[in-house]
């Protein structure tokens, strides 16, 4: 059995589609290749952007920046805590 590769689209792809869906009079989402059910998940996403201004991209690369900013928090905090350590040593 062979294994089916997933097709990626890009977010202007999603947006562009669901626009020329919603205004068009057939379905296009079959000629360009895409099921109901993605068609339905990709205006689900399109709306949720409208109302709360995010798409899934910009939610994940907020959460790879806050991750970034705790590890860098993590390491300018032992940074600290190891020159006050030898501050304290140095004192004495």
């Amino acid at each position: 059995m062979l294994a089916r590769t997933r097709r990626r689209y890009t977010e202007e792809f999603k947006r562009e589609t669901v626009r020329v869906v919603r205004e068009s009079a057939h379905p296009v989402a079959r000629d360009l290749g895409i099921s109901n059910n993605v068609w339905y998940r990709w205006t689900a996403q399109h709306r949720q952007a409208e109302t709360h201004g995010t798409t899934r991209a910009a939610q994940r690369a907020e959460a790879e920046e806050l991750t970034h900013v705790k590890r860098e928090l993590a390491r300018v905090t032992q940074e600290w805590d190891l020159l006050r350590r030898a501050a304290a040593f140095f004192a004495k």
